[in-house]
C-alpha cells in the first residue's frame, strides 16, 4: 500500500518589488510631457550628446542624466523624451533606467547624501553615522527633508575603503566621517553654506551634478585637478608589499593546446617558501601522519 500525502492548498508566491520599493516612474507632481520650450532646449543639449556616439542608442545613459538634471529624478516626460530621441521603446528606456541606482525614481533634494554601510565602512562607524543622520534629519533611507535640501541614502562601496567611514554628497567624497562631523555637514548644506568635499571641486546641487554627468563642462574651480591619490592605509599596504618583495604573479601565456602554460618557474612562484605549520591547538594534524595514524605512530 502506498501512503498518500495530504493535499495542500495552492502555494502563492508574490513576485516583484518589495512593497516599500519605488517602482513606478510617477509621483503626484511628475510631468508626463515637457512644454515646447523645455523640450526644444533639451533637444539641443541631446544633439550635443548624440554627436559623440556612432550609434544613437549608446547615448542613453548620458541622456538619462540630462533629463534627471531637468526634473531632479526620472519622470514619464524624461522617459518619453529619451525614447523619442533615440528611437527606443519606453520599455527599453525604463529597463535601463531602473537597473542603475544612480537614476532616481523619486524626487531628490538639492543634496543626495549617501552613507557607505558596506562591511569596512560599517565596522568603522558607517552604521552609527546613518543612525545619527536618521535621528538628526528625522527621515529614513530614501526620504527627503521637508525643506527639499537633503535626500538620505545608504550607498554601496565607492572604492575609498582606506578613508572609511566615507560619505558621498552628490558623488563627491567626504572621508573619515564621524556622527558629529556628519551632522555638521548636513547642517551646513541646509543653511546654504558653500561646502567643499575632502577631495575634488566645491559641491554643486544634485541637478547641476547630473548635467555634468551627462557630459557637459564642469566649470567648478579645481574640478580638473588631481584628487590627492591613495590614503595612508593603502600606502601602508604598498610599503609592506615592497619591503617583503611581494608582487602579483605573471600572466599565464597560452600554450600550443590553448591552455595556459604556467611553466616550472611560474608554478614554483605559487608555492610558499615557508613549510606548512606543525599541528597545534589551532592547526589540527593531517590524516595519515604519525600523530593520527596508529599504524605509523611511534615510528
Amino acid at each position: 500500500m502506498t501512503a498518500q500525502l495530504p493535499r495542500s492548498g495552492p502555494v502563492l508566491i508574490e513576485l516583484g518589488a518589495r512593497p516599500e520599493e519605488p517602482v513606478q516612474l510617477m509621483s503626484p507632481d511628475a510631468r508626463s510631457s515637457y512644454p515646447t520650450d523645455v523640450r526644444a532646449r533639451l533637444r539641443a543639449d541631446a544633439d550635443t550628446v548624440l554627436a559623440r556616439y556612432p550609434q544613437p542608442r549608446s547615448a542613453l545613459l548620458p541622456l538619462l542624466h540630462l533629463v534627471q538634471s531637468e526634473d531632479g529624478y526620472l519622470t514619464p516626460a524624461g522617459i518619453e523624451f529619451c525614447s523619442d530621441v533615440l528611437g527606443l521603446t519606453g520599455a527599453e528606456v525604463t529597463a535601463v533606467a531602473t537597473f542603475y541606482s544612480m537614476y532616481r525614481r523619486e524626487p531628490t533634494g538639492n543634496y543626495r547624501v549617501g552613507v557607505c554601510t558596506n562591511t569596512l565602512c560599517a565596522v568603522m562607524g558607517g552604521d552609527a553615522i546613518m543612525d545619527a543622520l536618521r535621528d538628526h534629519l528625522d527621515i529614513d533611507h530614501g526620504e527627503t527633508t521637508a525643506d527639499g535640501a537633503i535626500t538620505l541614502e545608504h550607498i554601496e562601496c565607492n572604492a575609498a575603503c582606506d578613508f572609511a567611514p566615507v560619505m558621498m554628497v552628490n558623488w563627491e567624497f567626504f572621508d573619515n566621517r564621524t556622527p558629529a562631523s556628519a551632522r555638521e555637514l548636513v547642517d551646513a548644506l541646509r543653511s546654504g553654506e558653500q561646502v567643499n568635499p575632502t577631495r575634488g571641486a566645491p559641491l554643486c546641487t544634485f541637478r547641476e551634478t547630473e548635467r555634468i554627468l551627462a557630459g557637459f563642462a564642469d566649470d567648478r574651480p579645481g574640478a580638473l585637478e588631481s584628487s590627492g591619490g591613495a590614503g595612508e592605509a593603502s600606502l601602508a599596504g604598498l610599503r609592506y608589499a615592497k619591503e617583503h618583495a611581494m608582487s602579483a604573479p605573471q600572466a599565464a601565456v597560452p600554450g600550443e593546446d590553448g591552455h595556459p602554460d604556467l611553466g616550472a618557474e611560474a608554478v614554483a612562484d605559487t608555492v610558499r617558501d615557508k613549510p606548512a605549520p606543525a599541528p597545534s591547538a589551532t592547526v589540527p594534524p593531517q590524516p595519515g601522519t604519525t600523530e593520527t595514524d596508529p599504524a605509523t605512530k611511534g615510528e
